[in-house]
């Protein structure tokens, strides 16, 4: 280009897709200053980088010296690239820690009019610079430092308006934040080794992994440590239950079984009644919470035997009066504190008259809820004039009124006869539970129905 022309041509692309059309600058003066819009979003994602490429088509005049591309803060260089006719030069300036000016020269001569494909590849520690893709350089350097303020100023073929101007042509001027960006330049490169930024960040991976196993292994060493102090300790398994925590070898009562903690299993075994006499002025009952029969206190009253705490009313239909009494050492008592009656709200033919209190109830009276002493494995009934247990299906009774029952299905052997079931022989016999169920076998073949001994009667109800 002869020095009679007084202007070049510069055509700029940037990767953010801000094209500067090609125009014409008088060399003495000019001012090449890209939009602050998108230099702004250029710079955006410059900004705290460490790895990124420039990469550029020029053909410079000879022994001309001018700066290809220049980001400064006022009269700070933050990252500018300059080629040096005169010295056979390719200079690299960027900011470092500390904000100071780090300077990198390159000895090639760019300025010789002619056309060349220029890269220069910055990832962290290292740069390179690429001439036609050829790597003409690699140089170990200070880390770049990207702290770009906001109103940092973005020039293209010189410094400012007055210095650094370059004399020739550019074109495809890119600024490329990507590792190994020269390859955008020339694909055909060898981009299988990881750039030095990718090494320093897997450097820092393993230095954080070194530092989580250390820290690791200090904690397996103190869980070691004390494991060996458990191995003198005795641990003892346990055993829960209801709520209730039993002790290695502890035992229990639970209804009609006595259990044992063992290894922290819970093994039980059915309790065996014994055959026992009771002494003159006792006789044989269940006590609420226990299994077997305990010879108790009896009374004897018009006839029937009860037992301490057990009552029987006596009704006299024909005057409307009632007279209770309770069986206490002994000896029958007449219950004299007894509260009034409720006011009944069924009709009269509903009100049923019961052997162990004075007022009548309605009929479907929830009897249950007064008094229900059916453990967990049994259900309570309510019957027309009292309550009675029944084992839920799947369960077998251990008691004989099905208080308490166990897991095993099997068929229960009733009958009819008093003489088999004592507790026909007294309505008075069950405290206020005046009737007394006798359930038939669970044989899905056989109807199901249960005897009710009632006001001296037995009565039939199918199910």
């Amino acid at each position: 280009m002869s020095n009679i022309h007084l202007f070049y041509y510069i055509l700029f692309y940037f990767i953010f897709n801000e094209f500067f059309p090609i125009s014409p600058f008088l060399c003495l003066s000019r001012s090449v200053r890209v939009p602050d819009a998108a230099a702004g979003r250029m710079l955006q994602k410059l900004r705290g980088k460490s790895e990124f490429t420039i990469a550029l088509t020029l053909r410079q005049e000879k022994l001309n010296s001018g700066v290809i591309l220049s980001i400064h803060h006022r009269e700070q260089r933050l990252l500018e690239l300059e080629s040096s006719g005169q010295k056979s030069e390719v200079r690299l300036h960027f900011q470092t820690k500390g904000q100071q000016t780090y300077t990198e020269i390159f000895p090639y001569m760019l300025a010789d009019n002619q056309w060349h494909k220029v890269s220069v590849s910055i990832s962290a520690s290292h740069v390179a610079l690429y001439v036609d893709c050829n790597k003409i350089y690699e140089r170990v350097v200070a880390v770049p430092l990207m702290e770009i303020a906001e109103d940092t100023s973005f020039w293209v073929g010189q410094r400012n308006s007055a210095h650094g101007l370059f004399k020739g042509v550019m074109q495809d001027v890119q600024i490329l934040v990507m590792p190994q960006g020269y390859v955008t330049q020339c694909p055909d490169l060898n981009r299988t080794c990881p750039t030095c930024n990718d090494f320093h960040g897997l450097v820092q991976k393993i230095m954080e992994l070194q530092d989580i196993l250390a820290k690791t292994s200090s904690k397996l060493s103190l869980a070691e440590e004390k494991m060996k102090g458990l191995d003198s300790c005795y641990c003892e398994r346990t055993c829960h239950v209801k709520g209730v925590t039993y002790r290695e070898e502890q035992t229990w009562t639970d209804g009609c079984k006595n259990c044992t903690c063992s290894n922290g299993t819970v093994r039980c075994e059915k309790i065996l009644c014994p055959l026992f006499e009771c002494p003159d002025g006792t006789t044989p009952a269940y006590v609420t919470g226990t299994c077997c029969k305990e010879c108790q206190l009896m009374c004897l009253f018009s006839g029937q035997t009860l037992v301490d705490g057990q009552r029987c009313a006596v009704h006299d239909p024909t005057a409307g009066l009632c007279q209770l009494f309770e069986c206490k050492d002994r000896t029958m008592h007449r219950v004299t504190d007894t509260e009034d009656c409720p006011q009944l709200t069924c009709a009269e033919s509903d009100q049923i008259t019961l052997t162990d209190r004075c007022c009548k109830v309605c009929r479907g009276h929830d009897f249950c809820a007064e008094d229900n002493i059916c453990a967990e494995n049994s259900a309570c009934v309510n019957l027309d004039a009292g309550a009675s247990c029944s084992c839920k299906n799947g369960f077998r009774l251990l008691r004989e009124d099905s208080v308490y029952c166990e897991g095993e299905p099997s068929i229960k052997h009733w009958s009819a006869d008093p003489s088999d079931n004592p507790a026909l022989l007294n309505p008075c016999h069950s405290g206020n539970r005046n009737l007394t169920a006798i359930e038939p076998p669970t044989d899905f073949n056989i109807p199901r129905y249960t005897l009710l001994f009632q006001d001296m009667r037995i009565i039939t109800h199918l199910w």
